[in-house]
């Protein structure tokens, strides 16, 4: 942390990039313990489970989109990051997967794009390591922000032929398809 003098003149404590990328990652693993408890018992989903994994989810990805990006952004003189298109992509497919009814199906995509997702956000060059850059001034307004994203209200599961067919068309242009599942052995359950 470093020290900025405040409108009063008092000094106030302004976070170190560290912090927001602890932040941001300490979000990604309380995002997948949600999600390994929406399924931990085959053959059913629990839905406060993921209905919390949803919401948060989708507060995260707009924390992403809407404060991290841009700031960084700013940051690079208006130049977006060149991984800021894959992680858009990544978001737009994540969102889409969150709209139908939560199936296995649906459930291990979301895994497998968090799991390449994270990867480059978290990683030592990642998106969240160059918060580590960024001046104590725009440390400090996006790490502000963070704190004050509000909850998302997130709407009803839609299982229309037009929900699925935006669906497949936010994973094909991300680079994914929904995961096939491994047939079940007999007398298991999903």
């Amino acid at each position: 942390m470093s020290r900025a003098g405040s409108e009063g003149g008092e000094m106030a404590e302004i976070p170190a990039g560290g912090v927001i990328a602890d932040f941001l990652a300490e979000d990604h693993r309380r995002l997948d313990a949600l999600l390994q408890a929406t399924d931990a018992h085959p053959g059913r989903i629990d839905r406060e489970a993921y209905d919390q994994f949803r919401a948060g989810l989708l507060r995260h990805i707009g924390m992403e989109e809407k404060l991290l990006l841009p700031a960084l952004q700013r940051w690079r003189g208006g130049e977006p990051l060149p991984v800021a298109a894959r992680l858009r992509l990544d978001h737009g497919a994540l969102a889409t997967l969150l709209m139908p009814t939560p199936t296995a199906q649906i459930l291990a995509t979301i895994r497998r794009i968090l799991s390449e997702h994270n990867r480059i956000e978290e990683g030592p060059d990642g998106l969240y390591a160059l918060c580590g850059q960024l001046p104590d001034t725009e440390a400090t307004r996006l790490w502000d922000a963070l704190r004050a994203a509000p909850t998302v209200s997130v709407m009803r599961h839609s299982d229309s032929p037009a929900v699925m067919k935006t669906l497949e068309g936010a994973l094909a242009r991300a680079g994914y398809r929904l995961e096939a599942l491994a047939p079940r052995e007999e007398g298991e359950s999903r």
